[in-house]
């Protein structure tokens, strides 16, 4: 835990939220979440086998996320070195990314589009933003005709 807790703390890129003392675990947050969120780099450490998820605080603190670290006993100096040393490379990864470009690939296709200074990008939506838009447009319709008719 230890391990962990000054590694993360060398990287500079992080506040570690939780205390020494109670529960073996280790929090921490995103210094600067400006260019990308807790939540791209607990994806991103599943690619080479972490599962550290990131999570919302309770509605009083919900603008704050942490990523969460659960010590088991087994957890060796090794590992700590090894998680510590993926981080470093999924905050390189993203560092090469555009700020939150994860966030609009996941929302759908890009288009670029170069028109001499200026550079247009379309993000089409989803399925399941289309499905959401469609079903809301049918709602309004329903709705409509209830006030308009008096009949439904």
């Amino acid at each position: 835990m230890i391990m962990l807790r000054n590694g993360l703390d060398k990287t500079e890129r992080f506040n570690i939220v939780s205390k020494d003392e109670g529960v073996p675990l280790v929090a921490f947050s995103l210094k600067d979440s400006s260019s990308h969120t807790e939540f791209e780099i607990s994806d991103m450490l599943r690619r080479y086998g972490w599962i550290v998820p990131a999570y919302t605080m309770t509605p009083n603190a919900q603008h704050i996320t942490v990523l969460l670290v659960v010590i088991r006993e087994d957890f060796s100096r090794t590992l700590a070195e090894r998680l510590v040393i993926d981080i470093e490379k999924v905050m390189r990864e993203l560092d090469e990314l555009p700020s939150r470009v994860i966030h609009k690939i996941s929302l759908g296709e890009e288009n670029s589009e170069a028109d001499g200074d200026n550079l247009t990008v379309t993000v089409k939506k989803s399925d399941m933003e289309k499905q959401r838009k469609i079903i809301n447009g049918w709602k309004k319709f329903v709705s409509d005709r209830k006030t308009t008719n008096g009949i439904w």
